[in-house]
């Protein structure tokens, strides 16, 4: 599998202070590679270098050091753009404009003849589940919502083979959510690549293959879902129901942390050694096992681990 995006050492710095200017490190020598046809999360926080590496990827600020391709090109060939599509966080479009007319003149830029332009917009507002009835709304009157579903379809409007998305799914109610989340999926049916940063980890865990966590402008950790649970912890869960929590408590090994669930209680052990000292004392306490397996780390738990 070829890949889709290799970046090599980027960084930025950026000078703040009026007087004495003081660098920021934004980006330090991020490595990343992203394979083509599969969907890439990009996580972390407010700060933590995730539009910037966006905006470096575009183009739209320039690198103080690295290097990065798209598609096999370097990113200062702007000619690769007519290949790529992009949803800023918060974009801003010309909101005198009515939907209909803003997808026709994204479709004009990229060459589109004027019949292509009419089937291309009309497609594309469906696509993305804006109703008819507003295809001739001015912009200006449009909600969070509805605004971010234009967005996404200006990000089609050439046909990409790689869309790059910040925060896709803001301001989008839950239905709203549901049906972009199928819009970004049917897009690896497709065969393009989706970079995708978000703050929703729900979705995140249902769309991404692999995903990248930063951290205060570096690179945290990258790979599969599954890989990057694996690879954080080794610890053990108990889960058994009926039993007494104070009861299993007085029995059990040095070490184990008890949690009541609304089920039952969960018993985790950091030895597998462990286990059965706890099926023991579950036992005791009149307790029914319901299973015994590794921790599996949440997306969440891996976004907030410092």
């Amino acid at each position: 599998m070829t890949t889709a995006i290799e970046i090599e050492n980027l960084t930025k710095d950026y000078e703040t202070g009026f007087w004495r200017k003081k660098k920021v490190r934004a980006l330090d020598g991020l490595i990343l590679s992203v394979e083509r046809g599969q969907i890439f999360g990009f996580l972390g926080a407010n700060g933590a270098g995730k539009t910037t590496t966006l905006k470096l990827l575009m183009r739209l600020i320039f690198p103080s050091s690295g290097t990065a391709r798209v598609l096999d090109h370097d990113i200062s060939d702007v000619s690769i753009h007519k290949r790529i599509g992009y949803l800023p966080e918060n974009p801003y479009f010309y909101d005198y404009l009515t939907a209909r007319e803003f997808l026709d003149y994204c479709a004009e830029l990229f060459g589109y003849d004027r019949a292509t332009r009419n089937n291309r917009t009309k497609q594309l507002l469906s696509l993305v589940g804006l109703e008819e009835k507003s295809w001739n709304r001015q912009l200006r009157k449009f909600s969070k919502g509805m605004l971010q579903r234009v967005g996404l379809a200006q990000a089609l409007v050439n046909d990409p083979e790689i869309v790059f998305l910040d925060e896709p799914m803001s301001g989008l109610d839950p239905i709203g959510r549901r049906e972009v989340r199928d819009l970004i999926a049917s897009l690896r049916t497709q065969g393009k690549t989706v970079f995708m940063c978000s703050h929703i980890l729900s979705d995140i865990e249902v769309l991404c293959d692999s995903v990248a966590i930063m951290k205060r402008g570096r690179l945290s950790q990258v790979g599969s879902l599954d890989e990057l649970r694996a690879r954080e912890t080794s610890l053990i869960e108990v889960i058994a129901t009926s039993a007494d929590p104070a009861e299993i408590g007085r029995h059990l090994p040095a070490g184990a942390k008890l949690t009541t669930t609304a089920s039952g209680l969960r018993v985790e052990v950091a030895d597998e050694r462990q286990v059965d000292a706890v099926i023991a004392a579950l036992r005791k306490a009149n307790g029914k096992l319901v299973a015994v397996q590794p921790v599996r780390q949440s997306l969440e738990e891996l976004f907030l681990d410092e």
